[in-house]
């Protein structure tokens, strides 16, 4: 069993307040997320994030294939960290932490995605060909839009 990890780092000129405010809300995720995806809450983001949420989602990541994704947030520490977790959707295992910490002028915020892909032998040699460019592609265009919304380090 292969399992990848993405992580990245950004830094923004903000205040952990406006980072956490914004980053812990479900419905902000459509406006970090390339359109193309069709990315579309269903349900779950009526509050204020919680462990155990559960939200529900449809996107469109490849090929125009809409998919539901069922997220579960299982651990969320108040302007430090939260953790959502694929319950249904297209990796065989999503585990997604985003932590946020104060710097000198600003914000660091980490993301560290452990994911599978799946189907056993073909999600491994698919992988480098089209899963893990788009999702470098998709983190590319969130670290574009927050610096539209919040500015550069």
């Amino acid at each position: 069993m292969k399992i990848y990890r993405l992580h990245k780092t950004q830094n923004l000129p903000i205040s952990v307040n406006e980072a956490w405010d914004f980053l812990s809300d479900p419905k902000n995720l459509k406006t970090i997320t390339p359109d193309y995806m069709g990315f579309n809450i269903l349900s779950g983001a009526d509050r204020e994030m919680y462990a155990g949420q559960i939200i529900q989602y449809i996107v469109t990541p490849v090929l125009g294939i809409k998919t539901k994704w069922v997220t579960e947030i299982t651990h969320c520490v108040d302007k430090h960290y939260f953790v959502d977790e694929q319950r249904f959707g297209p990796y065989a295992l999503w585990h997604h932490k985003h932590f946020i910490k104060e710097i000198e002028g600003g914000v660091e915020m980490e993301d560290i995605i452990d994911y599978k892909v799946p189907f056993g032998f073909i999600g491994r040699l698919v992988h480098p060909i089209l899963v893990k460019p788009k999702l470098e592609e998709i983190f590319s265009y969130r670290t574009q839009k927050l610096e539209e919304l919040f500015g550069k380090y």
